[in-house]
């Protein structure tokens, strides 16, 4: 059987796409279902936005579908670009008229003009998203299928309909699309496909950076996303869209002596936090958790490679990453630099002796993200030596046990002391000043360190001890 007598009736067999066919035979026009809704039907994946082209005006059939849905059905045309919309309930529908393209060097943007069934279908970027299949009644369910894509489904390859060179360099960021297709499908890059996008990948500067985020995001998105991010590094395109992450790549050995690959032990951690958490950001966390060990690493004769305040200056990265990158300057960049900074401190309680102080200033620094530090730390702990990994999980799971109880007794998360600032002014007849904050610094920290309990009486009897110390004594006396 030949791609072309492959018939999806079964899959189509539903309102919407007879609903279509019928405005298209109403117009004496032909219409197709395409792209990747067609490539997400025959792998049986959800996809809410189906994508219709015609060999004659796209509006007109739009305009035509939406007056036989009736009520409930909006339109929204788009004259410039010669494309509709038409949406009822969770649905949309895009039309568009068959087209052919071409492109100048210095720009993505195509010259667009009308074109033949062909040649829309030969100006997508893989094989796999330039399928159609047929709506109207004289064909409905047939397959249309000139590069073999259905092969490329059953293959499980990303592969590009015409020159790769050609696609790639027309549009880079088809590029990103190519990496973004293998890592949530799992599928495997064609040979000469990953070829010209080693070639092409300088390429990838004229597109702008909101762009690429949005392709790294469905990267992230995706159920074992290192796969994306080594392809990145494998091509060449991470060094020009991510170069401080491209920068962990690599061993240096010094006397003999080597660290980890930093890049590889990140994508583990990545994995292992994707395995337990949709968390988007999260992840990105853990992308970036050790994403300043290249610039913090030092060689010391005593003790070896170091990586000193790597979780510090990593913190300090992370806002000048996400503006450079395009990604949001907001509250999910300050949860991702705030995580990267405490990534330490869970695994330096495994290794030293668990206090209850040292795990109260854990829980109240890391508030409602501590859930998802521990999750972060617990995927940190890689090795190659199966007994230490056994004995630090054993002690991860001791810290969370001890970190229950005193979240539970003493309700730490978002404590504040009893004694504010304005009590502390009042008390001792000061003015806004530092004093006021090294006070209030003390109490916390006292109740943190379980020298007082967190009770007004208790810390207003140490605000007047610590103030003694300052020579202040309470204005009533």
């Amino acid at each position: 059987m030949t791609p072309d007598t492959v018939n999806f009736k079964h899959l189509i067999d539903s309102k919407v796409f007879h609903t279509v066919g019928s405005a298209a035979d109403g117009l004496g026009i032909p219409a197709y279902v395409v792209g990747g809704y067609v490539r997400d039907l025959i792998l049986h994946r959800h996809s809410k936005d189906i994508d219709f082209v015609t060999v004659g005006s796209g509006i007109d059939l739009a305009r035509e579908v939406a007056a036989k849905l009736g009520r409930g059905t909006s339109l929204n045309v788009f004259k410039t670009y010669g494309t509709a919309q038409v949406k009822r309930g969770q649905m949309e529908l895009e039309f568009v008229g068959a087209r052919r393209e071409s492109y100048t060097p210095e720009s993505r943007n195509p010259q667009v003009s009308e074109g033949t069934l062909d040649d829309d279908l030969s100006r997508r970027d893989f094989t796999i998203n330039a399928m159609a299949i047929d709506v109207t009644s004289g064909g409905f369910g047939m397959l249309i299928d000139r590069f073999n894509g259905l092969e490329d489904l059953e293959r499980r390859i990303i592969r590009t309909p015409l020159d790769p060179d050609v696609t790639f360099s027309d549009d880079p960021l088809r590029m990103m699309r190519a990496v973004r297709f293998a890592t949530q499908l799992d599928f495997t890059i064609h040979p000469e496909t990953l070829e010209a996008i080693r070639r092409n990948a300088s390429r990838i500067e004229i597109i702008t950076r909101e762009r690429i985020a949005t392709e790294l995001m469905k990267i992230m998105g995706s159920e074992k996303p290192s796969i994306g991010w080594h392809l990145l590094a494998d091509t060449g395109l991470l060094k020009k869209i991510f170069p401080e992450l491209d920068a962990m790549r690599g061993v240096d050995v010094v006397k003999g002596r080597a660290h980890k690959d930093n890049f590889d032990h990140t994508l583990t951690v990545l994995d292992k936090v994707a395995a337990n958490s949709e968390n988007v950001w999260l992840r990105w966390a853990a992308l970036m958790h050790d994403i300043a060990k290249p610039v913090t690493k030092r060689w010391d004769d005593n003790i070896g490679w170091t990586f000193h305040n790597h979780n510090f200056v990593g913190a300090k990265m992370v806002p000048r990453i996400f503006r450079k990158m395009r990604l949001p300057l907001n509250e999910h960049m300050k949860y991702v630099a705030k995580l990267v900074e405490l990534h330490m401190r869970p695994i330096a309680l495994v290794e030293d002796e668990v206090t209850d102080s040292a795990v109260r200033r854990l829980i109240h620094e890391a508030a409602d993200d501590i859930d998802d530090l521990m999750t972060l730390c617990q995927a940190d702990i890689t090795s190659k030596n199966a007994e230490k990994v056994r004995r630090h999980l054993e002690n991860f799971e001791n810290v969370k046990r001890k970190m229950a109880e005193l979240e539970e007794r003493d309700h730490i998360r978002q404590f504040q002391p009893p004694i504010d600032g304005s009590e502390i002014m009042t008390t001792f007849n000061l003015p806004p000043s530092a004093i006021v904050g090294t006070i209030k610094s003390a109490i916390k920290d006292a109740i943190l360190d379980g020298k007082i309990e967190n009770q007004y009486e208790a810390a207003r009897e140490y605000m007047i001890m610590v103030a003694a110390g300052y020579g202040l004594s309470p204005a009533d006396q």
